[in-house]
């Protein structure tokens, strides 16, 4: 209360306060005008003064520095005496802290943060190296299995980890992938090998008679012939190129119908027309029976062809006197085309087959001479399928096959369009 100022402490001579390093306090008392007015004994030297510390201390403020002294980092407190009494005004209390036991606490807990980072990464990706491998083994043996299999070896299955719960999905799916590689290799070899004969038949033709043609000089009359046979020839691959193109664009997705609104009942009675020549030499009878005329958006030219290969193959194999019957029915959403004859059916085991290329009933068991290339009906699905459509064959009860071709009246309309079209 008197205003004197004592730092009650232990007296040291200046010798020994030299020798004094490690002290957790240190403490000095200024006047506003940065004079030196009281500093404890175990310092042999002023400690550092911020000014302007010490004048926004003079105001009344606490304030914290961090500064250097004697090459040791100190933190500083500038405190107002003020506050302790009138007799202190304008006098600053300046306590000061070594921050090197700090600063070593904070380096080795640096290090010891970096030691166990490394250990804790070297640890994980240790342990991540080891275990990724052992998930990634088997699917190493898988690869390593599937490798093996090639174009000849398609009926090879996948065996490795095929017991594993992890692992068994893909093996699955893996297998259930090299079946449907199987399936189309052997769909494209009967392919290959159905084509070629369909090729290699007329041009065998065609080389026989122009051979025989040429061995000597014949009458014009002859030449006529010979070159009327063989313009036969030529139309029969022209047909079956033709016919092997629209499947070949349909398996490679770019049979894309032109669609446009076209009048299905106009199209149905051009088709039947076309067929009557050939109706009238085996004295068949070919009907049309139409609910009403309508349009539908079709592509004209695909849809032309679907409707002849109907009418033409029950033609061709209705026997002599028999009768064709084509009928057109209109839903709400969709029409359905409807081509029976009085031929002599389908056999059982053929329903399910009758639409794959180049298959061809027994002819012993269809009492029917005529043969055809196998590409009709295919053709007839291919068609059905880009327009969203379905086709069906069966047997009639009273004798006679029947195919049904549903087909949607605009695209996105009626239950069957809204399936994706399937491959033919």
């Amino acid at each position: 209360p008197d205003g004197r100022m004592e730092f009650h402490e232990w007296d040291l001579t200046p010798e020994e306060a030299a020798q004094v390093r490690d002290l957790n306090r240190y403490a000095q008392v200024w006047s506003a005008s940065g004079e030196s007015l009281l500093r404890t004994r175990y310092i042999t030297s002023d400690l550092p003064l911020d000014t302007s510390a010490l004048r926004a201390a003079a105001s009344g403020s606490l304030v914290t520095t961090d500064q250097q002294f004697q090459s040791i980092p100190i933190r500083s407190l500038y405190y107002p005496l003020e506050r302790m009494g009138a007799a202190h005004a304008r006098h600053v209390l300046q306590i000061a802290a070594p921050l090197g036991t700090r600063d070593q606490m904070l380096e080795r807990l640096v290090w010891l943060l970096a030691v166990i980072t490394i250990a804790v990464g070297t640890a994980t990706f240790a342990g991540g190296w080891w275990l990724g491998g052992r998930m990634v083994r088997p699917v190493d043996k898988i690869i390593d299995q599937a490798e093996t299999i090639q174009a000849g070896t398609l009926g090879r299955r996948i065996t490795a980890h095929v017991d594993i719960r992890e692992y068994e999905r893909l093996v699955e799916v893996l297998n259930r992938l090299l079946a449907r590689l199987q399936d189309s290799f052997a769909a494209q070899r009967r392919f290959t090998a159905d084509a070629s004969h369909e090729l290699r038949s007329p041009l065998t033709a065609l080389r026989g008679e122009i051979e025989l043609a040429l061995r000597r000089e014949r009458e014009p009359e002859e030449y006529r012939r010979v070159l009327a046979s063989n313009l036969e020839e030529v139309d029969r691959l022209t047909s079956t190129a033709e016919e092997l193109l629209t499947l070949a664009r349909s398996d490679s997705g770019v049979l894309q119908p032109r669609l446009r609104m076209t009048e299905i009942t106009s199209t149905i009675e051009a088709a039947v027309h076309r067929v009557q020549p050939a109706a009238e030499s085996k004295r068949l009878e070919v009907a049309l029976e139409a609910d009403d005329r309508f349009e539908a958006l079709v592509d004209p030219i695909l849809f032309d062809q679907l409707i002849w290969n109907l009418v033409e193959n029950a033609a061709k194999f209705t026997p002599a006197d028999g009768q064709v019957q084509v009928r057109l029915t209109r839903g709400p959403a969709d029409f359905v085309i409807e081509v029976s004859d009085t031929g002599p059916g389908i056999p059982v085991d053929a329903v399910e087959r009758i639409f794959e290329r180049f298959y061809r009933v027994d002819p012993a068991r269809t009492q029917s001479e005529t043969r055809g290339t196998g590409l009709g009906l295919s053709i007839v699905r291919a068609i059905t399928d880009v327009h969203g459509g379905t086709v069906t064959a069966a047997n009639l009860p009273e004798g006679g096959a029947v195919f049904r071709v549903q087909l949607p009246l605009s695209p996105g309309t009626g239950a069957d369009a809204a399936q994706p079209p399937t491959s033919a």
